[in-house]
């Protein structure tokens, strides 16, 4: 892995405190509780993603500020949403053996966002990123293997040619909400449901769903420290 710039104070090892900092005070905002470790793990995450930026191009966005607005705290407004449909579906820790993993397909995960700031919030969860560019299922894989997150799994693939399936699909930035549903249902088990992170509420794209597919919520997220419409769509099949 190239050496990150010394000459940008963005990228020094003494701003790793106050990440650690802001991290976990946003996520006391979002309503999600983070141990020390799991914030010291995102704010590693948050290094990692500016040090492979500047040579594999992740993302479009170019300073440590904007990454962790825009893509690390965007994906941490998920988590509390998430672990409550959890609870209300049953798929939690305390009702299973220690053996199970609910599983969760981040679909055109890129940089892992938001499967590996799922997958440090909710080690409960079994979470696979799937994305077809394989320079970005590498950095998934550095990052899960740099964090110690044995819950994280890269797929270079498209998400239409996987035979596994999962209790949960999310997606951010993806595609349109039938798109998503057409190349990712063959994955989606028997009562599990999609979450797909959008910015304003996409009506246009809701009334294009086909009629099998139920759009049981429309979540409100609010970001800190990001002035834009955020929500989260949640989805299943009919049952009928």
């Amino acid at each position: 892995m190239t050496r990150a710039r010394p000459a940008s104070a963005a990228q020094t090892p003494g701003n790793v405190a106050a990440d650690i900092e802001r991290i976990a005070d946003a996520a006391a905002q979002l309503g999600v509780a983070l141990t020390e470790p799991q914030a010291g793990q995102l704010a590693g995450f948050l290094d990692l993603l500016a040090k492979w930026n500047g040579v594999y191009n992740l993302t479009a966005l170019r300073t440590r500020e904007q990454m962790l607005t825009h893509h690390l705290l965007d994906s941490l407004a998920v988590v509390a949403p998430l672990r409550r449909h959890l609870q209300q579906v049953g798929k939690h820790a305390g009702n299973h053996p220690e053996t199970y993993k609910a599983r969760l397909l981040d679909v055109g995960a890129g940089a892992g966002l938001p499967g590996v700031v799922i997958a440090v919030c909710c080690p409960e969860l079994q979470v696979d990123c799937v994305d077809a560019v394989e320079k970005k299922v590498a950095f998934v894989r550095q990052a899960a293997a740099a964090l110690g997150l044995a819950n994280l799994r890269a797929i270079h693939a498209r998400v239409e040619t996987l035979t596994d399936r999962y209790d949960l699909i999310s997606a951010r930035a993806f595609a349109s909400l039938a798109d998503l549903v057409a190349l990712s249902i063959a994955a989606l088990a028997d009562g599990g449901a999609w979450l797909a992170m959008k910015g304003r509420r996409p009506d246009d794209e809701i009334a294009a769903l086909p009629e099998a597919i139920d759009v049981f919520h429309v979540e409100p997220l609010q970001v800190p420290g990001l002035h834009a419409e955020r929500c989260l769509v949640w989805m299943r099949k009919k049952t009928h």
